[in-house]
């Protein structure tokens, strides 16, 4: 048995990988062991005595069919639970998911000038300090204050207009009693 150790070494090298995926013609080993040069390797390859074996499958099909599985729920029960659920899942992610939510909606609704700047600081400051569980909460808040506000708008008018009824109402008697004064020094 002739050793061919430096053939398989060279035509791996020919063949651009390594020497356990290199292919010795058992027939030809006679013909192999004389090549000793890499242009003889090459061309013992392009006769086909010496082939570049293919490479190994390693199928995923499994792997990705467990994971269409995983996607649906299956495989996630508490036995195959290694780390905590604060591993698995930060509670700091969670609340970063949150907050830009809420605050994404603030703005919009400030520039959309749905908010004033005083509703916007207040409910930014109360989103920072954990007051909305999530988006429709603050919704909710955002409702409430605005009608209030509103609220608050129209008493301040009809208080205004009230006033201004009340203030006329005492210039026309104010009126009256100086016509009054008048008319009692022109009959005197």
């Amino acid at each position: 048995m002739v050793s061919l150790k430096l053939q398989k070494r060279l035509a791996a090298d020919v063949l651009k990988c390594g020497q356990r995926k290199v292919w010795l013609d058992p027939n030809e080993i006679n013909e192999i062991s004389l090549a000793n040069s890499r242009r003889n390797i090459a061309r013992l390859a392009k006769d086909g005595l010496i082939i570049k074996k293919p490479t190994v499958v390693h199928s995923r099909a499994r792997v990705a069919l467990r994971n269409e599985a995983k996607r649906k729920g299956r495989h996630t029960g508490t036995g195959k639970r290694r780390g905590t659920a604060n591993a698995r899942l930060p509670e700091k992610v969670l609340w970063m998911r949150r907050i830009r939510v809420l605050r994404r909606l603030l703005k919009k609704m400030r520039d959309a000038k749905k908010i004033d700047k005083h509703i916007y600081h207040s409910l930014y400051m109360l989103a920072k300090g954990n007051h909305f569980k999530n988006k429709r909460v603050l919704i909710e808040q955002i409702h409430g204050m605005k009608t209030e506000k509103a609220k608050e708008k129209a008493l301040a008018e009809q208080a205004d207009a009230r006033k201004g009824r009340a203030r006329a109402r005492l210039a026309r008697k104010a009126d009256r009693e100086a016509k009054k004064v008048a008319a009692a020094e022109a009959e005197a």
